[in-house]
């Protein structure tokens, strides 16, 4: 009996020292990545001279006064490093974008649970001008519980958005009333949970099946609860407790939700989308962040999950109402060598003028972004391009969670910015290249002619506001002050919102879709949009989900670059064979696109 005791106690030793090692020691790449000196196949010439747009942090005088709680107070339990999220919302229907905030909690039994007041999500409205009142109460969202992220969209097709709100313990789903009032209508929707240490991480409404509503897939992350959390002895010595990281945990399954008309119905595994583990057959992910896009254009709705030190997913979408995991044939699973990365946030564009796709993944510190590429839709597999198009050594260092592509300078390519900050707040103390508070990163898109792609952006180029160390989380952008250019906002683990508006991203021509679908979602989510603008093809897709528990807004932005003239577009509804033809829009527009109604 004593022989089996000491094995057991070795093994939990062995168990935890790996785990510390995992957690603390630097991971270096695969010398199967290309070499930092690898180029791009491209002329070695950029298309511009620089960028003239500065970031200014106006959170004080925009009136935004949100602080997100993490409920730590010692314990060092996981999800205290994970959130939190936001998104942007049209909740009141003026066409200018008002702004969610997810706040987590005190743990229950804590004596700081029944502080007053208690941290709560949070609804600030804009005035059309960039300038935000907290209306919270009025609008029935000043509720406390231990919220993670966010998704956006019209569920019940009643033209109002409605919140879904994820967390630990179960997801909230709140019915939009004209604007007035948020209801919460989760029981009443069918919307369940696994239990009261069910962890929900990033979600996204999608109309999977184009029966014209929108459906709803979650993420969720590790088998967690407090007492298997605190019976795992995660030390860091001479300091005490560390966060423990998710090997230790087992993986689940996120879900899918089919929207009947009625109600949510889980048809995650009719539907294909729960992934076991080939020799255990137990769930595999670990998911943290999903994006939407219909990766071949064949009209229907494919899924790419960020998964936390096991393979990502990427759902294809059969058509049928089932999907089929193919991360390993589509070359999405690992990095070039085979294998996992901490996977955290994730955002899916059209890039180039060929058509082609890219996938970017904001990874654990010592881990590159990710950037995978194909060249035009449906070519599989993708390529991990970040090191030859100059973002994989730059972002090396950081610990990246929000991540989205965005064009702030609307020169018609698409930039990426990225939210940073670590997990463990000693850091310092046993990795002296990491810091617990880190600068976000913008990558500028220098142009296909450029040696490198992406140019690393600095305080001097666009100011120093941007680049302020914080425990950066979830973010988002959208235009807040209607100028045209894309504003950024970004979320602290237990810190202070920040909301950086651009400045001189609108020198450049620009166009502004609003979709309203009428016999596909009324969202548009799924709609393809395209544009020749100076002989060369724009594209973008509208999509939920992106970046990382967090939501951008619902508007397609086309950046004309140096164009002002008129350009045509053309808009490409899911589940809908024709092509609706929007002829001579004037640059500098925001236009409302209504889907032309059956016969017309």
């Amino acid at each position: 009996m004593r022989a089996v005791l000491v094995g057991v106690i070795a093994v939990v030793l062995a168990a935890a020292a790996w785990a510390l090692w995992y957690a603390f020691t630097p991971r270096e790449e695969s010398a199967y990545i290309p070499t930092p000196e690898a180029p791009r196949k491209f002329i070695p010439e950029a298309e511009s001279t620089g960028v003239q747009v500065t970031f200014v942090d106006i959170t004080e005088s925009a009136g935004i006064r949100f602080r997100h709680s993490n409920g730590a107070r010692g314990k060092k339990l996981l999800p205290e490093t994970m959130g939190g999220g936001c998104a942007f919302i049209d909740f009141d229907g003026d066409q200018d974008q008002d702004l969610l905030f997810i706040n987590s909690a005190p743990w229950p039994g804590d004596p700081a649970d029944k502080t007053s007041p208690p941290p709560a999500q949070a609804l600030y409205e804009n005035d059309g001008g960039g300038h935000f009142t907290d209306v919270t109460a009025e609008r029935g969202l000043a509720l406390t519980f231990y919220g993670m992220g966010a998704a956006v969209g019209d569920y019940d097709s009643d033209g109002w958005d409605d919140i879904f709100i994820t967390g630990i313990g179960g997801n909230r789903l709140f019915r939009n009333l004209a604007g007035k009032k948020f209801e919460d209508v989760t029981a009443l929707a069918g919307i369940s949970s696994d239990g009261p240490h069910a962890w929900y991480t990033s979600a996204a409404f999608l109309d999977y099946d184009n029966d014209s509503r929108l459906d709803l897939f979650v993420c969720r992350y590790v088998d967690w609860s407090p007492e298997a959390d605190l019976a795992q002895a995660f030390q860091i010595t001479g300091i005490g407790r560390a966060y423990g990281p998710p090997q230790n945990f087992a993986g689940t399954f996120s879900q899918l939700y089919r929207n009947t008309g009625s109600g949510f119905r889980d048809v995650s595994e009719k539907a294909g989308i729960q992934v076991r583990n080939p020799l255990t057959g137990d769930p595999m992910g670990k998911s943290l962040g999903v994006a939407v896009h219909d990766f071949n254009e064949d009209g229907y709705a494919d899924i790419a999950v960020a998964n936390d030190t096991v393979q990502n997913f990427f759902f294809q979408n059969k058509g049928d109402g089932t999907f089929e995991e193919i991360g390993i044939l589509s070359g999405f699973a690992f990095d070039a060598a085979g294998n996992t990365r901490g996977a955290m946030g994730i955002d899916c564009a059209d890039v180039g003028t060929s058509g082609a796709k890219a996938i970017v993944v904001g990874n654990f510190a010592n881990e590159i972004t990710a950037l995978y590429k194909s060249e035009q839709p449906g070519l599989l597999p993708f390529s991990d391009d970040a090191i030859a198009e100059g973002i994989g050594n730059p972002s090396r260092k950081y610990m990246k969670f929000g991540v989205f592509f965005f064009d702030f300078d609307l020169d018609g390519r698409l930039d990426i910015f990225e939210a940073n900050g670590h997990l463990e707040t000693e850091i310092e103390t046993v990795q002296a290249r990491q810091t617990y508070k880190q600068p976000a990163q913008l990558f500028w898109n220098a142009g296909p002619k450029a040696r490198r792609g992406f140019e690393v952006l600095e305080a001097d180029q666009v100011g120093p506001d941007l680049f302020r160390p914080v425990v950066g989380r979830g973010c988002a952008c959208a235009d807040i002050d209607g100028d045209g250019d894309l504003d950024v906002v970004l979320i602290p683990n237990n810190g202070e919102a920040r909301l950086f508006r651009n400045d001189g991203g609108n020198k450049n021509g620009w166009i502004r879709l609003e979709l309203e679908g009428t016999r596909s979602n009324r969202n548009g989510f799924g709609a393809r949009v395209e544009a020749r603008v100076g002989g060369k093809m724009r594209r973008a897709q509208l999509t939920s989900g992106r970046s990382y528990l967090s939501q951008c807004e619902q508007v397609i932005t086309l950046g004309l670059g140096t164009n002002k003239e008129a350009v045509d577009v053309n808009v490409y509804w899911p589940g809908d064979e024709t092509v609706q033809k929007l002829g001579n829009l004037p640059a500098g527009s925001y236009i409302k696109v209504r889907q032309p109604e059956a016969g017309q």
